[in-house]
């Protein structure tokens, strides 16, 4: 791969903010990309960035921080940034002209919202499924055993936004079981309806498997009856405004090596 790049508009503060150091710009930290919001970021012009930007899911956090550090272990000399949030979000951005080199979304309708615009270089790849599953906070403590429980109002239940992939998921598992939730909140993505449950915060909520093996024995996952409606699809493409096309590929290609699909599979994610 070529040297680092340092192009003039690379990662401007009206973007948003740079990532903490260490590791130079490492794939641990999260590059949050809010155009138009954070206007008090701050940060000198013309600063470095890294060189692969991805933007992806909020629910590939984990396992796409670990895919990123063994790419870099592979390319050294090379850094992966990510800006992970609920996919919807994360296509308006690229939409809107935000620096991104790859998309790895978790859905199909999420990757359209780019491709119709003409920001994909290339037809988005399927590189893995995820699943909805039920999750209550460690002992479960207020007995949720099914989806039914979701639509008890005598308790505190969280969801995912209806336009973000996960939301989106939920409403086909809901429609299909003829229920109708009752949700206390509803969050823009994955991660944050995750944290809720973690923190005991409501009683159950609907994520993806991925997210209770993330969570480890601080939340207590349910399966929900097989089949299941609601199972993603999560694309990948590289974007025709990527200031690397090179990289991106390797990374993309990277992602659906042996080594990566082997990642994914550990992380709980089915593999197309």
């Amino acid at each position: 791969m070529s040297s680092r790049r340092q192009p003039p508009t690379r990662r401007q503060p009206s973007v948003g903010c740079q990532p903490s150091a260490g590791r130079s710009l490492p794939v641990v930290a999260s590059l949050v990309i809010l155009l138009g919001a954070l206007s008090g970021c701050g940060g000198a012009e013309g600063v470095d960035g890294p060189d692969v930007m991805v933007f992806a899911a909020a629910s590939l956090t984990d396992v796409f921080t670990e895919l990123g550090e063994q790419f870099e272990d592979e390319h050294p000399g090379t850094t992966v940034g990510f800006n992970f949030a609920g996919s919807s979000g994360l296509a308006q951005q690229i939409v809107e002209g935000a620096p991104a080199d790859v998309f790895a979304a978790a859905s199909p309708a999420a990757m359209a919202q780019v491709t119709e615009e003409g920001r994909g270089s290339g037809a988005p790849i399927t590189f893995s499924r995820n699943r909805l599953m039920i999750a209550a906070p460690a002992g479960n403590p207020a007995g949720v055993t099914g989806l039914e429980d979701l639509a008890d109002e005598d308790l505190t239940i969280a969801l995912c936004a209806q336009e973000v992939p996960c939301g989106a998921a939920s409403v086909q598992v809901f429609e299909a079981a003829g229920l109708t939730p009752a949700p206390d909140t509803y969050e823009q993505d994955v991660r944050a309806v995750l944290t809720k449950v973690e923190l005991g915060e409501v009683d159950a909520a609907l994520v993806y498997r991925t997210d209770v093996l993330a969570a480890g024995e601080a939340v207590e996952g349910i399966d929900l009856p097989e089949p299941q409606e609601g199972v993603n699809d999560y694309p990948i493409a590289l974007l025709s405004g990527a200031f690397n096309p090179d990289g991106a590929q390797q990374f993309i290609d990277f992602v659906l090596s042996d080594t990566g699909r082997a990642t994914l599979a550990e992380a709980g994610f089915d593999l197309p």
